[in-house]
C-alpha cells in the first residue's frame, strides 16, 4: 500500500531518512515499523514565517518496499532511417534529436559552434582577453546558451508537454534526481557540459549525426517544400524536413530567412540591466536571519512592479552566481548570469528588465528587424560606453536612481571588468526612468535590496528573441515552407531550457506526422 502525505521539517533534516520516516509515520498514523520506504515527490523551502522550513510531499510505502526508478534509456538504432536535419545543438535541438530517434527518424544536428570541451577555450578568451569568436561563445556551441546559463529548470510551461519526461532525460544523462523533486530545480553550469556530452553520445550511439563547426547559410526550397540546407563550405545536405532551432542570438539566420523571402516577424522583448548584490544581503532578506548557515541554499528572489503601464521585473535570477559576457560580436556588450551546482559564489545576480512593446520602438511597423535593430543599438552603446575589451558600463544602484555617476564600483563577478558611467548613456530614457522608479519599490518589498552595495551592469538585452518565425499551431510548420519547423527560443516559442526542450520534442512529433513514418 502506498499513501501520500505532506510533512515539514527544519533545514538540515530534509535528507535524514530516520527523521522523514518518523514524520511520515505521524502524518498518516501508521507505526514506523510498517513503513518500508519513502519517496520524495516534491520539496520546497517555506520562508514566509520567522522560521524557515522545508515542505515535502512524500509517497510512503507501507508493508512493501520502495524500488528506486532506473532512469537509463535504450534508444533504437536509426542509422539507416529517414534523415531529419536539425540546425542548432541547444536544448531544443538536442531534445528534438532524441525524440526523432524515438520516432524512428535519423537526426543530423548541424551546430555552427564547437563541442563543449573546445568551446571552453573560446570562453576563456572572452573572459580574460575580451576576444569574441562569433561562432563559438556563450551563445553558440554545443548545448547552446543553456549550457552556460546555470541550468535553471523552473518553468511555467507545464501545459505544453511532458516536463517530467524532460527532467528524467536529464537524469538519465547524469543530472541528480534532485531536479525531479525540487520546486526550483537547477543543474549547475559546471555539470551541464558532461550531461550535454552524454546526450550527444546517445544520439551518436543510436546512429544519429552531430556535426560541429558547420554553419547553414541558406535553406534549399523548391515549390514551397524544404529540400535541405546549404553549408558555408558549399556542401549541400538533403532532407525532407528541417528543424530550425538556432537560438535567440543567431541574427544572421533571421537575415538569411528574410533574404530568401521566408516570412519572419518582429516581436516584443525586454531590455535592462543585470543587478548583482552580495549574496548575504539576499539571504538576510529572504530567510529573516543574519546568517544563512550551511543547511539552507543561497536564496533567490522574484520581483515585479508595474511602472507607467509597463512591467519591470527580475529575470533569470542566479543565487551564488556570476555575471557572464554573452556577446556574439566584437562590438557589443551583452550580459547574462549563471551559477555552479553548489551556488557557492559570494554574489547573487538577476536580470532586471523593462517590457518593450511594438509601439515603443519607432520605425516601419512592417519591418521585421525593427525590434532587433533596437536591441543591437543598446548593445553597441554599451560597448562604446565601456571603452572596449568587453568592459561593461556599470553604476551603483542608489547612484543610478539619483542620477549620479558612481565614484567607484563594488567588487563584482564580471570578469572582463566594469567602468563607472551614467547608464543613461546606454539605456533609452523611458527604460532608464522606469528602472529608477522600480528599484526603490523593490526595496520596499524586500528589505535590503535597495542599496549602493548593489551594482547595475549593462546591458541585459537577450531575454528573448526580438524576432518570431511563424508556424502553424497544429503542424508546427512554417506557413510558406512545408517541412520547415521553426523551433525553440530563437523562433519565439520558448523562454528557457525546459520550454525549449519541450518545443523540440513537439517539433519532432510534428516531423513524424509530416513524413508519415
Amino acid at each position: 500500500m502506498i499513501k501520500e502525505a505532506e510533512i515539514v521539517c527544519p533545514p538540515g533534516q530534509q535528507e535524514d531518512e530516520a527523521v522523514l520516516t518518523a514524520l511520515a509515520s505521524a502524518a498518516i498514523n501508521i507505526p514506523q515499523k510498517r513503513i518500508k520506504g519513502i519517496k520524495v515527490l516534491k520539496r520546497s523551502i517555506d520562508a514566509r514565517g520567522r522560521k524557515v522550513l522545508y515542505r515535502m510531499q512524500l509517497s510512503i510505502y507501507i508493508d512493501e518496499p520502495y524500488l528506486p526508478e532506473i532512469y537509463n534509456h535504450q534508444y533504437k538504432n536509426v542509422k539507416d532511417a529517414k534523415p531529419v536535419i536539425i540546425v542548432g545543438a541547444g536544448p531544443a535541438g538536442l531534445f528534438a534529436a532524441l525524440q526523432c530517434i524515438e520516432q524512428g527518424l535519423k537526426p543530423i544536428i548541424l551546430e555552427r559552434g564547437k563541442d563543449v570541451k573546445q568551446r571552453r577555450r573560446d570562453l576563456a578568451n572572452i573572459n580574460k582577453q575580451g576576444l569574441v569568436n562569433p561562432e563559438s561563445n556563450y551563445c553558440f556551441g554545443e548545448g547552446g546558451a543553456g549550457t552556460y546559463s546555470d541550468g535553471k529548470l523552473y518553468t511555467r510551461s507545464t501545459k505544453r508537454g511532458d516536463v517530467t519526461g524532460v527532467l528524467k532525460t536529464f537524469v538519465a544523462h547524469g543530472a541528480t534526481e534532485d531536479i525531479l523533486v525540487d520546486a526550483r530545480p537547477h543543474i549547475g553550469t559546471n555539470k551541464l557540459p558532461q550531461i550535454i556530452t552524454a546526450m550527444r553520445e546517445s544520439i551518436l550511439n543510436a546512429g544519429g549525426e552531430v556535426l560541429f563547426d558547420t554553419k547553414v547559410t541558406s535553406l534549399l526550397v523548391s515549390f514551397g517544400k524544404i529540400q535541405g540546407v546549404q553549408l558555408a563550405n558549399g556542401e549541400k545536405l538533403m532532407a525532407d524536413a528541417v528543424i530550425l532551432a538556432t537560438g535567440h542570438s543567431a541574427h544572421d539566420v533571421f537575415r538569411m530567412l528574410h533574404a530568401q523571402n521566408i516570412l519572419i516577424e518582429a516581436k516584443p522583448f525586454a531590455l535592462g540591466v543585470r543587478i548583482e548584490h552580495p549574496q548575504e544581503i539576499i539571504d538576510r532578506a529572504q530567510y529573516h536571519c543574519e546568517y544563512r548557515g550551511p543547511d539552507l541554499p543561497p536564496s533567490y528572489y522574484n520581483l515585479v512592479e508595474q511602472v507607467d503601464d509597463r512591467g519591470v521585473f527580475s529575470f533569470c535570477m542566479c543565487p551564488g552566481g556570476i555575471i557572464a559576457p554573452c556577446a556574439t560580436a566584437a562590438d557589443e556588450i551583452v550580459v547574462n548570469g549563471w551559477s555552479p551546482s553548489k551556488r557557492n559564489n559570494p554574489f547573487a545576480n538577476s536580470g532586471t528588465v523593462v517590457q518593450i512593446n511594438m509601439e515603443d520602438v519607432k520605425g516601419d511597423m512592417a519591418d521585421p528587424f525593427r525590434m532587433l535593430d533596437f536591441q543591437q543599438r543598446a548593445e553597441h552603446l554599451a560597448f562604446k560606453a565601456g571603452g572596449g575589451n568587453l568592459v561593461a558600463p556599470a553604476q551603483r544602484m542608489v547612484d543610478f536612481v539619483e542620477r549620479r555617476v558612481s565614484a567607484d564600483l563594488p567588487i563584482n563577478s564580471y570578469l572582463p571588468g566594469c567602468k563607472s558611467v551614467d547608464l543613461i548613456e546606454v539605456l533609452p530614457d523611458w527604460i532608464h526612468a522606469r528602472l529608477r522608479k522600480a528599484l526603490p519599490a523593490f526595496g520596499r518589498k524586500m528589505k535590503g535590496y535597495y542599496t549602493n552595495e548593489a551594482i547595475l551592469v549593462g546591458v541585459e538585452s537577450r531575454t528573448s528573441s526580438p524576432i518570431k518565425v511563424p508556424r502553424d499551431r497544429e503542424t508546427y510548420q512554417h506557413p510558406q515552407v512545408a517541412g520547415l519547423f521553426p523551433c525553440g527560443e530563437g523562433a519565439g516559442y520558448a523562454g528557457g531550457i525546459i520550454s525549449a526542450a519541450i518545443d523540440g520534442v513537439n517539433c519532432a512529433n510534428g516531423v513524424r506526422k509530416y513524413l508519415d513514418v
